[in-house]
């Protein structure tokens, strides 16, 4: 759950109808907004719990009702369980990585032997691009999300899925 932060503990039921008692951390967001899903880990996954009911008791919980677990044995199951909340945006921005910051990145194209390296970044609205120097020629990449397969920041490897005949042209 790397996006994910904790928020709160479900603590008890609470009432005949799927309510529940949540111990809210100190990491719980003052304004609750109930469009966005709680977070709970259950083999493994992070699984979405949406609120229809959402009542602070204190500062450090709150009275909870989720979508579809509108009995108490349906609520029952979540009883132990730790919520998150999607990180901020902020925190995203960070982990953002930016189409020139990929100059220097080994390149290879998926259904081909051809390997280079993406040694310039030609920054157009219309069109922007990678300079990719694979065996002494430049090669122009579109720089398109949807061609990109694969990314390895840590490696510093990014795999391309061109459409058919771009590469005809350079080789």
């Amino acid at each position: 759950m790397d996006s994910l932060e904790a928020v709160g503990k479900v603590s008890k039921a609470f009432g005949r109808n799927g309510e529940l008692i949540i111990n809210l951390y100190d990491t719980f967001p003052e304004d609750c907004d109930l469009k966005e899903p709680l977070f709970a880990s259950v083999d493994a996954l992070a699984v979405p719990l949406f609120l229809d009911r959402f009542e602070r008791r204190g500062t450090t919980n709150a009275l909870v009702q989720f979508a579809d677990f509108d009995t108490q044995e349906r609520a029952a199951e979540l009883i132990g369980l730790e919520l998150f909340l999607r990180t901020d945006e902020a925190d995203e921005e960070e982990n953002l990585i930016y189409l020139e910051d990929l100059v220097g990145f080994s390149a290879t194209f998926d259904g081909c032997s051809l390997r280079g390296e993406i040694t310039g970044f030609i920054d157009s609205e219309q069109n922007p691009l990678f300079e990719i120097t694979a065996e002494g020629r430049e090669i122009l990449v579109p720089a398109a999300e949807e061609l990109i397969t694969a990314l390895d920041t840590d490696a510093r490897t990014i795999a391309f899925s061109l459409p058919e005949g771009l590469l005809d042209l350079y080789l």
